[in-house]
C-alpha cells in the first residue's frame, strides 16, 4: 500500500511547506528541541567527566543508558503509537523530559548531585525519547502529502544540522559560564517549547480500525515481518545498524578524547561539533537536488561510501587547532547521514501502510538504535583497554565498512528506488 503521488505539475501548484501551519509548528518546535538535545549532548559528558570526575568507561555508560531504551521499548512503543493520539503521546514525552532535565540543577543546588542520579535522569529521558521518536516518525506522513515527504524530511534534517552547528558551541560556552549543571535549565526549557508547539497543531489523527486481536507476539513483530519481505529495506537496515554501532562506539569516547588527548577546552569541544554540522547543513539544503541528480537509489550507497576516507581525519587529530580535523571528519559523516537518512526515511514512509507505520518505524529503531548502547560499551571498553586513539581507528574503519551492505545490494544496479515494494523470496528467513 502506498500513498498516491501527484503529477509534477499538480505538486508544483501546491503552496510551499513553510506556509503549512501544522508543519511549520512541528518544524519550529523540533528545531528548538534539537537545539536543546545538542546542548545536552555536550553538557552531560562534561558534567560527568569534569564535575563528577567520571572515568572513560563511566562516561560511556551514560551513552549506553541513553540508548538502551531503544532496545527494550521500541517494539512496545510501536504498538502504542499505532493505537493512541500520537500528538498527545509526543506532548507527554516532552513534558516528562523537561521535568527530568530541570531536576539536575535543582539537585545540584542542594548538593546532592551524583553520577548515579545522572544515570537515572539519562535513562528515564531515554525511555521517553523512544516513545516520542516512534510517534514523531509516524505522524509526519499525516501532516504532509506523499510528494512532499522528501522535502519535509530534508527540512527537518536541516534543523537537526542547524542545531548541531550552534548547539554544541552554545553548550560549551554555557558550561564555561554557568557550569554544566545549570546548563540543563536551557535544555529542559527547549522541551517545554516543543510541547507547546505540538499542542497548537490542528491535526487530528485519522480514525483507526479496531486493533487486531492476534497474539501480542504477532503485534510486536508485525513491523519486522514487513521489513523482512522488502529487499531494499533489509539492505538499508543492515547498513544503518552497522553504522550506528561504530558511530556510537566513537561518540562514547570522543569528548574524553578531545579533553584528555587533545587538551581541548569545553568551548573548543563545542566548536568541533559545530564544525561537524556544516557538512550536513549544506547537503541538507541541497538534498532534493542531489537526490534528483544522482537518483533516489544511487544516492543511498554513494552517500555511505564516498565520504569514508575523510573519517580517517578523526583519529589523526592533534592538540591545538589540529583538533578541528576531528570536526572535518564528523562533517563528512554528517553529510553522509543527511543524504542517506532523508532518502531512506522517505522511501520507508511512502511504501509502508499507514496503520503499520508505527510498528515498522519501531522495528527499525529497535534494531538500528538497539545496537547503539552495545556500541557505547564497546567504545568505552576499547578506549580503556587499547587507548583512545587506537579505539577511534577501529571505530571509523567500522563505520566506513557499513557502506558495503548497500554498495553490494540491488541498489547498486538502480538509479531510482522502485515505487513498488520488492519482496524477499520465501527462502529468506
Amino acid at each position: 500500500m502506498t500513498q498516491r503521488l501527484l503529477p509534477p505539475a499538480e505538486a508544483a501548484a501546491r503552496p510551499p511547506l513553510w506556509r503549512s501551519r501544522d508543519f511549520g509548528l512541528l518544524w519550529g518546535g523540533q528545531t528548538v528541541a534539537e537545539l536543546g538535545t545538542r546542548i545536552s549532548g555536550v553538557a552531560v559528558p562534561l558534567l560527568a567527566a569534569d564535575t563528577l570526575a567520571a572515568s572513560v568507561f563511566q562516561v560511556s555508560l551514560l551513552t549506553f543508558l541513553a540508548w538502551l531504551p531503544y532496545l527494550l521499548f521500541s517494539l512496545p512503543a510501536g504498538i502504542i503509537a499505532d493505537r493512541v493520539d500520537q500528538r498527545r503521546l509526543m506532548v507527554a514525552c516532552d513534558l516528562g523530559r523537561a521535568a527530568l532535565l530541570l531536576s539536575v540543577p535543582v539537585v545540584a543546588l542542594v548538593g546532592q548531585l551524583s553520577l548515579s542520579f545522572l544515570y537515572v535522569v539519562v535513562g528515564l529521558a531515554g525511555v521517553l525519547t523512544v516513545f516520542f521518536t516512534v510517534a514523531y516518525k509516524s505522524v509526519l506522513p499525516r501532516l504532509v502529502p506523499a510528494e512532499r515527504l522528501l522535502d519535509a524530511n530534508a527540512k527537518l534534517t536541516i534543523s537537526q544540522d542547524s542545531a548541531e552547528l550552534v548547539g554544541p558551541t552554545i553548550g560549551g560556552v554555557l558550561v564555561g559560564l554557568v557550569g554544566a549543571a545549570k546548563t540543563f535549565l536551557a535544555t529542559g526549557a527547549t522541551y517545554l517549547v516543543s510541547a507547546v508547539t505540538l499542542l497548537l497543531l490542528r491535526h487530528r489523527p485519522a480514525a483507526r480500525s479496531a486493533p487486531d486481536r492476534g497474539s501480542l507476539r504477532a503485534e510486536l513483530t508485525g513491523g519486522l515481518g514487513f521489513i523482512r519481505r522488502q529487499r531494499i529495506l533489509l539492505a538499508i537496515l543492515a547498513c544503518t545498524t552497522t553504522s550506528n554501532f561504530f558511530v556510537m562506539a566513537s561518540s562514547s569516547i570522543e569528548v574524553v578524547f578531545m579533553l584528555r588527548e587533545l587538551h581541548a577546552s569545553p568551548a573548543l569541544v563545542g566548536l568541533v561539533f559545530s564544525v561537524s554540522a556544516v557538512g550536513g547543513l549544506v547537503v541538507g539544503a541541497l538534498a532534493g537536488r542531489v537526490t534528483a541528480w544522482l537518483g533516489s537509489a544511487r544516492v543511498i550507497w554513494v552517500a555511505m561510501a564516498a565520504p569514508g576516507p575523510l573519517y580517517l581525519l578523526m583519529p589523526l587529530a592533534q592538540p591545538g587547532w589540529g583538533v578541528l580535523l576531528y570536526g572535518v571528519g564528523l562533517a563528512a559523516f554528517s553529510a553522509n547521514a543527511v543524504l542517506f537518512n532523508v532518502a531512506s526515511m522517505t522511501y520507508r514512509q511512502q511504501i509502508t501502510p499507514p496503520e503499520l507505520l508505527g510498528r515498522v518505524n519501531a522495528a527499525f529503531l529497535w534494531i538500528c538504535f538497539g545496537v547503539i548502547p552495545l556500541g557505547a560499551l564497546v567504545g568505552g571498553a576499547l578506549g580503556s583497554q587499547l587507548g583512545l586513539r587506537p579505539a577511534l581507528w577501529i571505530c571509523v574503519l567500522g563505520t566506513w565498512s557499513a557502506s558495503l551492505f548497500v554498495v553490494c545490494s540491488p541498489l547498486r544496479g538502480l538509479r531510482d528506488v522502485p515505487a513498488a515494494v520488492t519482496p524477499v523470496r520465501d527462502a529468506v528467513s
